[in-house]
């Protein structure tokens, strides 16, 4: 053998390529740019064909004579070198990480919203395909996961355990199409750091409340953003429907909007009280035009709603950190008040439907989006009415205590 490690390293380039020889057939080619590469001549039916070995230094002098013998052993077997390279690498594309989670996102994401699939889109590329795409999916082990998934936790815990559920959605697809046996999130069950205990931030206390709503009132931004923060509180639904919602789906004279629930892709039914119409006809008159009811400033045209920032940002100006009130938290203030506030106390299930959470009754059976309208109409206008009265300063009686 004349290759050695020496001789390697001190192979110098020269004005043509040019080749050292080893055994068997196996040479270290080296470049006139300094690059050099391990290679293997062989024969198969008669043809001349070259098997790449490797890069030096990352493929060492060792490494390179292990993969020739390996492709010897393949030829005395009748099998060709690179034939078998190209079928080993398909199977690892079609059976990679990548391969397996895009197509999870066909079958199960196809009819979801759009911001959803960005969402998701936007994680699997910027979070997990450049650590885990190109793994086979049934090579990577718990551990690997975790490493990855804690990068993301650096930025946001709550986007590290999102993270974590999707990866478990595309392991039990993996599993259902027998590409793994088992789903290996489970193991790593409080491998993350909780969530402040799994909530948005709300405000439920009656007086808080009244101050944020006329700090709301009071805001000095965009006139769409005050009015889609003026809103929240009156209907309850999650903050990408509101900055989504759309002109078509508002019926102003039945005092109704109705659309399909982004989470769960059903339709659902907001009773509008009094207030929110008065509200949706004031923004109308300036977007009234477009899509949506709440455009972002930066198109003009209004064919794209605010974005998810933008009332996080208004809610910070007015000097509500995250662990005080987010946007999300107007569900929250609605739902502990609706069931706990002297006078209001509106039945669980009614609550519950208005923020279009899954209500069965006694025999199991689902109720559709029209159950308990009328009530629901009446439970919204008394809920904005109380709101009213906070605002206004009237006496309020505090949690667990009577007139």
């Amino acid at each position: 053998m004349s290759l050695s490690d020496t001789a390697i390293k001190n192979a110098k380039p020269q004005d043509k390529p040019y080749k050292i020889a080893d055994d068997k057939g196996m040479y270290l080619l080296v470049n006139p740019n300094g690059s050099k590469y391990f290679r293997l001549d062989y024969r198969y039916n008669k043809k001349r064909k070259t098997l790449a070995l490797g890069t030096y230094p990352a493929t060492t002098l060792k490494m390179a004579r292990e993969k020739m013998n390996n492709a010897r052993e393949l030829l005395a077997n009748g099998i060709d070198p690179c034939l078998d390279r190209k079928i080993k690498k398909i199977a690892t594309v079609e059976n990679s990480f990548k391969a397996i989670a895009l197509e999870w996102y066909e079958k199960k994401l196809s009819d979801k919203s759009a911001n959803y699939q960005k969402r998701i889109t936007a994680s699997l590329n910027n979070d997990l395909f450049p650590w885990l795409g190109d793994r086979v999916i049934g090579d990577i082990k718990p551990s690997e996961l975790l490493v990855a998934l804690r990068r993301i936790e650096l930025r946001s815990k709550e986007t590290a355990h999102k993270a974590m559920q999707m990866c478990g959605q595309i392991f039990r697809y993996a599993v259902s199409i027998d590409k793994v046996t088992m789903d290996i999130t489970p193991s790593l069950k409080g491998a993350l750091s909780p969530v402040n205990g799994g909530h948005f931030s709300a405000i439920t206390e009656p007086k808080q409340v009244a101050e944020l709503l006329r700090a709301i009132d009071s805001y000095s931004g965009t006139f769409a953003v005050k009015s889609a923060l003026q809103l929240a509180p009156l209907v309850f639904v999650r903050p990408s429907e509101l900055r989504c919602a759309e002109w078509e789906h508002i019926d102003l004279n039945a005092k109704e909007w109705r659309y399909l629930v982004t989470k769960t892709n059903t339709p659902h039914i907001v009773p509008l009280s009094d207030q929110s119409i008065a509200i949706l006809k004031a923004i109308k008159q300036l977007t009234g035009k477009g899509r949506f009811v709440f455009p972002s400033a930066r198109t003009p045209n209004g064919s794209r709603p605010l974005s998810d920032a933008a009332l996080l940002v208004a809610l910070r100006s007015m000097g509500y950190d995250k662990d005080t009130m987010t946007v999300h938290g107007f569900r929250a203030m609605a739902k502990t008040m609706l069931q706990q506030q002297k006078g209001l106390k509106y039945r669980p299930d009614f609550v519950e439907h208005q923020l279009a959470h899954a209500v069965k009754d006694p025999n199991g059976r689902a109720y559709d989006r029209t159950s308990y309208l009328e009530d629901r109409h009446e439970m919204m206008q008394t809920w904005a009415d109380y709101l009213d009265s906070l605002k206004a300063g009237a006496v309020v009686i505090p949690f667990g205590k009577s007139a």
